[in-house]
């Protein structure tokens, strides 16, 4: 049997993914960068990175399927280019590594982010959708390596794109954005909230989508691989309930959100520190990330869980760590 190559398996999502395919018995061969660690984990691994495209070639060597999962996921960064060369180029390049080495299946984790939310039903992966739509660096980057992956489907290459949601569970190393809300939720670093809405997936539900997007999803298709629509206040709410912590109650207005924004990321320009609150985050705020995924449902057989045992992982795993 081919190898199956994995990138981001030293990520959340891509830890994940890794997993899963293990579990079923699939011969993994990961790609890790010089300076990063591959944590329990028993996998075949490759050094390279994506901006490395002589790396990349020597990765896919043999491979039958690659997961291109890695991405350089923030929220803010001094240098957009470093995300754009990360995300976009190093796509690229991954794909053009995969075609050279005869790869029969290529899945391209894409995001949420690049899929259109109307004003007034759920967003999929039909809604119309562009560049213009794309809030900050990281999302405009995912949604043009998620043009590029269609470009190489359109010239016959075999890509499959799925579109995760907001993963939560075990094992968020970083911890991601979205793991972040977990952390700081438990070190009471979240008095108050402001009113958006995120769509949340277990995480080991995400892995399995990718799976099944590998074995069934249709080339050149995209698939939302996410759950539960909920507002913020009702996330920390079921956080509250998982953690046994009192939720908070206090809703700011948009307004001094923004303001809020603007600031902490002008001092983070000033020091190269991370922003306490992004203003890319608060601009994202504005607008609840509500989907359906149907689409998965019906063609990949994707049958998420409620995300309440995904939320409970999470709160253990992170103070289990340390995280808080």
């Amino acid at each position: 049997m081919r190898p199956t190559l994995i990138t981001g398996a030293t990520g959340f999502v891509g830890w994940h993914v890794a997993r899963n395919l293990i579990e079923r018995g699939h011969r993994i061969r990961v790609l890790v960068r010089p300076e990063s660690r591959l944590r329990e984990l028993e996998a075949e691994t490759a050094t390279g990175d994506l901006r490395d495209p002589e790396s990349l070639q020597r990765a896919a060597c043999g491979c039958g399927v690659v997961f291109h999962v890695a991405a350089d996921y923030r929220l803010w960064t001094k240098h957009p280019q470093e995300m754009h060369r990360s995300n976009v180029d190093g796509t690229r390049n991954m794909l053009e590594a995969a075609r050279r080495a005869g790869v029969e299946r290529f899945v391209y984790t894409s995001t949420v982010g690049c899929i259109g939310i109307p004003a007034t039903c759920l967003g999929d992966e039909d809604t119309p959708v562009g560049l213009h739509d794309m809030v900050g660096a990281y999302k405009r980057s995912k949604f043009l390596a998620e043009q590029v992956a269609l470009e190489y489907s359109r010239l016959g290459f075999p890509v499959v794109i799925v579109n995760p949601t907001a993963p939560v569970g075990d094992h968020d190393f970083k911890p991601t954005p979205t793991g972040k809300i977990v952390v700081d939720f438990l070190r009471g670093a979240m008095p108050a909230f402001v009113d958006t809405g995120l769509n949340l997936v277990d995480v080991r539900d995400t892995a399995e989508g990718h799976r099944l997007a590998c074995e069934r999803g249709r080339v050149g298709e995209r698939y939302v691989l996410g759950c539960e629509n909920l507002t913020l206040s009702e996330i920390l709410r079921k956080l509250g309930v998982a953690s046994g912590l009192k939720a908070p109650s206090t809703k700011i207005p948009y307004g001094v959100a923004w303001t809020a924004g603007v600031l902490s990321t002008g001092l983070a320009r000033l020091t190269g520190r991370d922003p306490r609150i992004p203003f890319d985050a608060v601009r994202m705020a504005r607008k609840k990330m509500f989907v359906r995924h149907d689409k998965a449902a019906r063609e990949l057989g994707f049958t998420p869980q409620a995300v309440d045992g995904a939320l409970r992982r999470a709160v253990e795993w992170f103070r289990q760590n340390g995280y808080c």
